[in-house]
């Protein structure tokens, strides 16, 4: 199906464009009362990612309400452990938990992984065939997928945390059980972000959303190797890393076979273009909380972003848009993108 919008998909290629594409993390969510409505009406979050029509719903809903040039998938990162055997729960205000977590070998190796454990997310891909058939080809479709030491840190810690020291404890204590769990987790997606391809994506986004809890060093073994190791293996679409917080990290991104690297708002667009030259195509990184902002404020950041990033850049935040972000400022943002010409 010939995409009509396909302005990121010429961007990721490296070609000419009369502006950047824009699209935001979190942009089918709480910001528009279209997804609110279809949330009220379930028990729960994971219902609702469960459900192909209503995901593919709420995934195209930003399309419609903010015009963006991309729609992503609504899903969620902790789909693949769930799939690999470690069920888990959304709790309202606190997040996700794990009643059960890996703790010993013989936890690991009664995980599920590659294709027997990808084949358990056919909810997916069927939300996945629902959106393309509903977007018609208006825009590209991102698939997704957390990243292998970003889903370990879940499946160690339980649940969320601001250090994740239980996962990091089990680095420093259980190196070589942490990298037989990181080995499955890595062939899970492998097979996962296969079977998004296969059911149509147009790119795919890794996120490694605890990168910057790990050191150089820590990240460099038990983060890097495995992202390398996924992108090595799909070489059917373009593909994205988003290692939030992980600034040190950028010049070793450059050797990783992706196409974009995301950045978050820490990292300056000069140290980025310093670390990777032209090698890949960057994403991102204007801080959430900007778009609190006047949208005359919005609007001036938006424009000095596009042009300190210059060509070959797609406009995003540096993480995902906040739930009680107000929604004319990111109309304001979104619309200010879209009107500036190169």
């Amino acid at each position: 199906m010939k995409i009509q919008n396909d302005l990121l998909l010429r961007t990721i290629r490296g070609e000419k464009v009369e502006r950047p594409p824009v699209w935001l993390m979190r942009q089918a969510g709480r910001i528009l009362p279209q997804y609110r409505a279809v949330r009220a009406s379930l028990s729960s979050f994971k219902e609702l990612v469960a459900n192909p029509e209503l995901a593919a719903e709420v995934t195209i809903q930003p399309i419609d309400e903010l015009g963006v040039d991309a729609a992503i998938i609504f899903s969620d990162i902790l789909v693949i452990p769930e799939a690999m055997g470690l069920d888990y729960e959304l709790v309202e205000k606190k997040g996700p938990v794990f009643p059960k977590v890996i703790q010993r070998k013989e936890d690991i190796d009664v995980l599920v992984t590659g294709e027997d454990a990808a084949s358990r997310l056919g909810y997916v891909y069927e939300a996945l065939e629902c959106t393309i058939k509903e977007l018609n080809g208006r825009v590209p479709l991102i698939g997704f997928s957390g990243a292998p030491w970003t889903l370990l840190a879940y499946m160690l810690e339980g649940s969320g945390s601001k250090t994740f020291s239980k996962a990091k404890k089990f680095l420093y204590q259980e190196p070589i059980l942490a990298h037989q769990l990181l080995e499955k987790i890595t062939h899970a997606i492998i097979s996962y972000l296969t079977a998004k391809i296969k059911a149509g994506v147009d790119v795919v986004q890794i996120f490694d959303s605890w990168a910057g809890l790990l050191s150089p060093d820590q990240y460099r073994t038990f983060a890097l190797p495995y992202i390398k190791t996924i992108c090595q293996a799909i070489d059917e679409v373009p593909i994205t890393v988003f290692s939030k917080g992980a600034w040190f990290i950028l010049e070793d991104l450059k050797e990783v076979s992706c196409h974009t690297i995301g950045l978050d708002w820490t990292t300056s667009v000069e140290y980025a273009r310093e670390c990777l030259g032209d090698t890949k195509i960057l994403q991102g990184n204007l801080d959430p909380c900007q778009l609190y902002a006047p949208h005359d404020r919005i609007k001036k950041e938006a424009e000095n972003m596009i042009r300190a990033f210059g060509a070959g850049y797609i406009v995003n935040l540096g993480h995902g848009v906040y739930p009680d972000t107000p929604l004319d400022g990111v109309k304001a943002f979104v619309n200010h993108v879209k009107s500036f010409r190169y």
